[in-house]
């Protein structure tokens, strides 16, 4: 399987944009949301990926020289004052690809393009998730992670915190 993970550019826009509505539907499972009268999620606040702004970046995840996922991230911290902490808004892999080890790949990658601190947060009912990112950051970090249960009117659910320079 060959993974590769691409930085998204306005070019890429409509290939970000139908993933991400293929993420939302996967996540009404956590989320219940329904599609508006156009018959899709929508995807409002993707353009701010694609502005100039040094804090946002946007990847697409291939494999085999297919679309296969996306993530989304933020520099500044959602839930603590650190501005220079990497936050994942968003992170998807398609059904086909998932327990074949590309979620992992994806994640590794983008805590390599990006050293220092990292939040990753993970809805309470998101148990897959949960230990999928339990798994991954330790593996990635030789268990060197803080981790808590957050619960709060920004946040609820895990919330994982390392710094990707002391890779295992």
């Amino acid at each position: 399987m060959q993974i590769e993970l691409v930085e998204a550019t306005p070019a890429h826009r409509p290939v970000l944009t139908a993933l991400f509505e293929l993420y939302q539907y996967d996540f009404t499972e956590f989320t219940h949301e329904d599609v508006g009268d156009d018959g899709r999620f929508g995807a409002r606040f993707l353009h701010r990926y694609f502005d100039v702004d040094e804090t946002r970046h946007a990847f697409l995840l291939r494999i085999d020289a297919k679309w296969a996922g996306l993530t989304l991230l933020h520099r500044g911290a959602f839930l603590v004052d650190d501005p220079e902490m990497m936050d994942i808004v968003e992170f998807f892999v398609m059904r086909k690809y998932r327990r074949h080890g590309a979620g992992e790949a994806m994640a590794r990658a983008i805590f390599d393009r990006f050293p220092g601190r990292w939040e990753v947060r993970v809805m309470a009912e998101n148990l897959p998730a949960q230990a999928f990112w339990r798994a991954t950051v330790s593996r990635y970090t030789g268990g060197r992670v803080e981790e808590r249960m957050w619960d709060d009117d920004r946040w609820c659910g895990l919330v994982q915190f390392f710094d990707s320079r002391h890779r295992a």
